[in-house]
């Protein structure tokens, strides 16, 4: 949690004051909201979407990472970009547009990949991380990461018409349980390779930001071991309960360091 005032000053007040007046949220979930720090790793269609709502939402300090830098083709569904930022990091164009929504929030900005040199400093030190990345070599760091230092993780995809969210939070179920590593290495799998619809991944942006602020707020964690599924075809949603497995070698590994 970061060292600040716990207090909400006057303009706070105003600013997130239908939050504040919400049945089952209060000025102390709100409270909470702002001593929180989360990381998100990928400021693409996913990112943009729920950075900008976490944002607005009054979380108090928000750290972003991506080496990218903004294409035309990303206007399409990347809400934070427009024409003249072409060219620009995407990291740090969304950090300018966070701190212009909400002066009243720290944004950080990293225009490098996570790496195993960086992952461990950036991930330790977050109280919450949101992994909304396109590529499967970084889900593994992220999820990794997160397991040895018991950091909760929401992660988050979207490809086509199609998106999934789950959480990893404790001892619970990782990413690597719901998907073996020799399963999951096609990174044809991409929007710039397989394509993506405009809404598809800001509606589940949207519902990864809303799972964030029930845990942030109120220390929900409704997919804990439970995998979201939505089909934007049928505008189906569906929710699926997996189990640990014994055989992940990513929680073998957390187990042991966690014990010494």
């Amino acid at each position: 949690m970061m060292d600040m005032d716990l207090e909400l000053n006057e303009s706070e007040m105003h600013l997130y004051s239908r939050q504040i007046l919400l049945d089952g949220w209060d000025l102390e979930a709100q409270e909470k909201l702002k001593l929180a720090n989360i990381l998100i790793v990928g400021c693409g269609g996913i990112g943009c979407t729920t950075a900008e709502l976490l944002a607005r939402a009054g979380v108090g300090k928000i750290s972003l990472i991506d080496a990218d830098i903004i294409e035309i083709s990303n206007l399409q569904r990347q809400i934070a970009y427009v024409e003249p930022d072409i060219g620009f990091y995407k990291a740090e164009i969304l950090a300018k547009r966070l701190q212009q929504i909400n002066p009243f929030i720290q944004v950080e900005h990293y225009t490098s990949r996570l790496d195993q040199q960086n992952a461990q400093m950036l991930i330790s030190q977050q109280d919450l991380v949101l992994d909304g990345c396109d590529n499967f070599a970084t889900r593994y760091l992220v999820n990794q990461t997160c397991t040895h230092a018991q950091t909760p993780l929401i992660s988050a995809s979207a490809i086509g018409f199609q998106g999934q969210l789950f959480m990893v939070e404790g001892d619970s179920a990782c990413y690597e349980c719901l998907f073996p590593k020799g399963q999951q290495q096609n990174e044809s799998l991409r929007c710039a390779d397989s394509g993506v619809l405009a809404t598809t991944p800001n509606v589940i942006a949207s519902l990864q930001a809303h799972h964030a602020l029930l845990y942030l707020g109120l220390g929900r964690t409704p997919l804990k071991q439970k995998l979201l599924l939505w089909d934007g075809l049928t505008m189906k949603q569906r929710i699926l309960a997996f189990e640990k497995d014994q055989d992940c070698t990513n929680c073998q590994l957390s187990h042991t360091a966690n014990a010494d």
